[in-house]
């Protein structure tokens, strides 16, 4: 035993003395142009730099992943046409193993996407799906670009490959395809493929409330305003955030006909199953035809005693100024014009996945790019609590 710790002794030495000779000659190997290059990129001289990793690369592959990175930093920096360059020129090399050439037309395909050059991009991923490498992030690149191109019978065939690929439940999303189909079929007064195609959406999410709304302005274009009634009721059940905006459509068609009376009682009841004012305050004007101011303001003072909000209160004042014949009553109308500054720039619908916030109603938020998640602001959430966001 004491014979042989001498020896693993000098064995050890010798080893190490041979890792640091590797080690020296793997660092005398790197080419003295790559510190050239480096030197460049530091010096603010991105063009020279890129020239020289170029020219670096037509004889040492080995740099590739430093190619790509330079490329991702360049794409970052919104310097796309840099990226674009350094991206072709690796994908030019017949040297790339096949898993560096499929990162490089990933990274491409990106870089068109950046610089608007969808169709480039679209063969790009295509390519990529076809060759079974990185198909994930491909198939979701395709859908964002059929998304931006509203080729929307590619973007529902894309959505059900992601589907079956990842086991997430898309159906929500592929439904609002459908209905964009529904609105284009619409406008091209193609009114039975319309109809057809609501069917599909309410098939894939029976709670897509958009499919009901475009179900009912069918039936009410074509004079069926029963069948109208029966799919705006049909929100209640959907999602009942959204009652609000289906309040004065079914106000119209009870209207026609003749059974307004009956709103009034099946509106009665749903009111109690949300806090959106909006519903309320329609309810409280139809409530004045029907029964008198007086009945109406009751009405609305029993309900913002459980549901405070600012824009109830303005209606209650604005119901109280009429009964004094529009002069002020006690302040009234001085506080009333508060409010109304307050609500001024007040926010009606909000997406509960970003905190962007609107007037208008979008089926995808114009910041997050999220479907079914721009909804009408609820109970007393009158004031912006939320970071600015532009107002649309």
């Amino acid at each position: 035993m004491w014979l042989l710790l001498p020896v693993a002794a000098a064995s050890g030495w010798i080893m190490a003395r041979r890792s640091i000779k590797q080690e020296d000659r793997r660092s005398s190997d790197i080419s003295p142009a790559y510190f050239k290059g480096i030197n460049y990129f530091l010096n603010e001289q991105p063009d020279k730099a890129i020239e020289v990793f170029i020219k670096m690369l037509e004889v040492d592959s080995d740099t590739v992943e430093t190619h790509l990175a330079l490329g991702n930093l360049f794409r970052r920096r919104g310097e796309v046409d840099r990226a674009i360059r350094i991206h072709q020129n690796l994908i030019a090399r017949p040297s790339l193993r096949r898993e560096q050439r499929s990162q490089a037309l990933l990274e491409l395909g990106q870089d068109y996407m950046q610089a608007g050059l969808l169709d480039r991009a679209e063969s790009l991923f295509n390519e990529l799906i076809e060759l079974g490498d990185h198909t994930l992030p491909a198939l979701h690149m395709l859908k964002d670009i059929y998304e931006q191109e509203k080729e929307w019978d590619k973007a529902i065939a894309v959505a059900q490959k992601l589907e079956a690929k990842t086991e997430k439940n898309r159906r929500d999303v592929i439904a609002q395809y459908y209905c964009e189909l529904t609105e284009q079929a619409i406008q091209a007064g193609n009114h039975a493929p319309a109809k057809s195609l609501i069917k599909q959406a309410l098939s894939c999410d029976y709670h897509c409330v958009r499919a009901s709304i475009l179900e009912a302005y069918l039936h009410e274009g074509s004079g069926d305003y029963k069948a109208a009634i029966k799919a705006l009721k049909r929100v209640e059940q959907q999602d009942a955030d959204y009652l609000s905006e289906v309040v004065e459509p079914l106000f119209e068609n009870y209207t026609k006909i003749g059974k307004l009376p009956e709103m009034l009682d099946y509106l009665k009841g749903v009111l109690g199953k949300q806090t959106a004012i909006q519903p309320v305050l329609s309810f409280v004007n139809h409530l004045c035809q029907q029964e008198g101011d007086a009945r109406a303001r009751v009405f609305l003072t029993d309900y913002l005693l459980r549901h405070p909000s600012l824009r109830g209160l303005a209606h209650l004042i604005d119901l109280q100024l009429g009964k004094n014949g529009g002069s002020g009553h006690n302040g009234l109308d001085d506080i009333k014009s508060v409010i109304d500054k307050l609500l001024e720039n007040n926010p009606l619908y909000c997406c509960n996945h970003c905190g962007f916030s609107g007037k208008t109603l979008h089926w995808q938020c114009p910041s997050c790019k999220c479907w079914n998640c721009v909804k009408p602001v609820q109970g007393s959430m009158q004031l912006k609590q939320i970071s600015p966001s532009p107002i649309f």
